[in-house]
């Protein structure tokens, strides 16, 4: 073979190796990106979804909408309000348990039952826990909660919050984490699908699971009082909005966070300006 032959033969060799190794590398940037949270992607084959910036200033209105106070660029509000204009909105919905005194709006096989058969409550909120201890009951209790998740996406919301993630813990025993992360991917599916991004709501012990749930980002509440705030920046790295309902926990979440996560405290009631006991406090 000639000398200037074998050189092309060569060069061909090197270009077709730079290439591989060329889509390898953006495969797996964009591998890692998704996996710490810090890009964008279409989870589960659906469209793209948009995360929330990260240390944005965010304000928590489940208990009722108002105009975001100045410097807000982040709010989370409850499935039947609306977005709030021009910020990046998140849609809360009771994904896990029943709202207190709704448990006849669910078939009451859906209800998680005792073996004697009494309905499982979480006793500080007074809500029915919900039954997806199987995957039937998972799928038909995904179905109703995955209409909310469609009136999200058309009423235009960033994303969807599926609160009471940590339920199983409060199920004596009848659930596992397994159970929740099942039923999470369910609804990530079905957010992703209409383009809404996933949080993760609290139960840090899952937080190692996010990529099998289906979860972008993480909504915690009292990270900074229970010290786990290191935990949900390992997983979800800057993309994790605290919400603390007192002044130590504010302090530790301010403190734990170095300026990398969205701390708001709230009172309990999450309740709107000029109502009683209304508090908002940031970092």
């Amino acid at each position: 073979m000639p000398v200037s032959a074998r050189r092309r033969a060569a060069l061909a060799v090197v270009l077709a190796v730079l290439a591989v190794l060329a889509v390898l590398a953006a495969v797996l940037a964009l591998r890692s990106a998704l996996e710490d949270g810090t890009g964008n992607g279409a989870p589960d084959g659906g469209a793209a979804v948009a995360l929330p910036p990260a240390h944005a200033g965010f304000d928590y209105q489940i208990g009722g909408p108002y105009p975001p106070p100045p410097g807000v660029a982040v709010v989370t509000r409850d499935h039947e309000a609306s977005p709030a204009p021009g910020r990046y909105t998140i849609c809360y919905v009771n994904a896990f348990q029943a709202q207190p005194d709704r448990e006849g709006d669910w078939d009451p096989d859906l209800l998680l039952r005792d073996r004697d058969g009494e309905v499982v409550v979480d006793e500080d909120w007074d809500e029915a826990l919900l039954d997806i201890g199987t995957p039937a009951r998972r799928d038909r209790v995904a179905a109703r909660v995955g209409a909310w998740i469609d009136d999200c996406a058309e009423k235009g919301f960033d994303a969807v919050e599926p609160d009471n993630y940590d339920s199983y813990e409060r199920s004596r025993g009848l659930l596992t984490g397994g159970d929740a992360q099942a039923f999470l991917s369910l609804l990530a599916a079905r957010a992703h699908a209409r383009g809404l991004a996933v949080a993760q709501k609290n139960a840090v012990e899952l937080a190692d699971r996010r990529t099998a749930a289906g979860a972008d980002f993480a909504v915690t509440e009292e990270c900074g009082r229970y010290g786990e705030c290191g935990a949900y920046t390992a997983a979800f790295g800057a993309h994790v909005i605290d919400i603390e309902y007192s002044a130590e926990g504010l302090r530790a979440a301010c403190a734990d966070s170095g300026g990398r996560l969205s701390v708001v405290r709230r009172d309990l009631e999450v309740s709107a300006p000029g109502d009683r006991g209304y508090l908002r406090q940031t970092c």
